[in-house]
């Protein structure tokens, strides 16, 4: 119920911003049903935009493939960093439902979860937001290019200001986060405009900014648990 409770937010969100996506989808020539499906399963904005684009010029498989796991390559961090949120007796087959469950969003409010973060809390969250998000798209097909270009734009930005609202909470409460927040935004801003690292795709580019900037705060700034004997 918690997972559902905290998904909900989440989902409204999802719905706005995976309509937009639906309108691309069109230009693909995916029908509704095509688009739930896909988008249930693949539950990524940058990850489903390419793909609908790679699909309306008739790209071949291993393009999209390649697409995708360059997009989409943030989850794998995002799954390491997870693990280290489940109870060491859960099982193999929890560990890796659960990482297939990661969004940007489900990420964040199952790594903020207070103590251990059960399967049951993510499957929760996920299902809800993966229903509306799936659902989104689908009516966004169907609506096609029906609503004005100024709106759709609108809509698409939704999704940011929810996840400013799962991050900022807990840079208030710990500067060191806020630290590390604020440097990821100008490295971010940075590396869009360098002339190497700015032709680089933004999933590379936030890979490898996750790594270094997540690097460089753990060993600056470590997390003291019970065994350093944190209170």
């Amino acid at each position: 119920m918690n997972g559902l409770r905290d998904g909900i937010p989440i989902a409204l969100g999802y719905f706005a911003v995976a309509f937009s996506i639906g309108i691309i989808a069109v230009k693909a020539g995916l029908t509704a049903p095509q688009g739930f499906l896909s988008s249930f399963f693949t539950r990524a904005s940058a990850g489903e935009y390419g793909t609908y684009t790679l699909v309306a010029v008739n790209a071949a498989y291993v393009e999209v493939m390649a697409m995708c796991l360059v997009a989409n390559l943030r989850y794998m961090l995002m799954s390491a960093a997870l693990s280290q949120k489940i109870a060491p007796g859960t099982s193999w087959f929890h560990r890796i439902l659960m990482a297939c469950c990661i969004t940007d969003e489900v990420f964040g409010i199952s790594v903020a979860h207070r103590g251990y973060t059960p399967p049951s809390y993510t499957y929760s969250a996920a299902l809800i937001s993966s229903l509306f998000w799936a659902s989104g798209c689908a009516i966004g097909i169907v609506a096609g290019n029906l609503l004005p270009q100024p709106m759709v734009t609108a809509l698409s930005m939704s999704l940011y200001g929810m996840f400013l609202a799962i991050i900022i909470p807990p840079a208030h409460k710990d500067r060191n986060v806020l630290y590390a927040l604020v440097a990821s935004c100008v490295l971010s801003g940075l590396c869009a405009v360098m002339p190497i690292v700015g032709q680089w795709s933004s999933g590379m580019r936030t890979v490898l900014l996750t790594i270094l900037i997540s690097a460089v705060a753990a060993w600056l700034k470590p997390v003291k648990t019970l065994d350093d004997g944190a209170a």
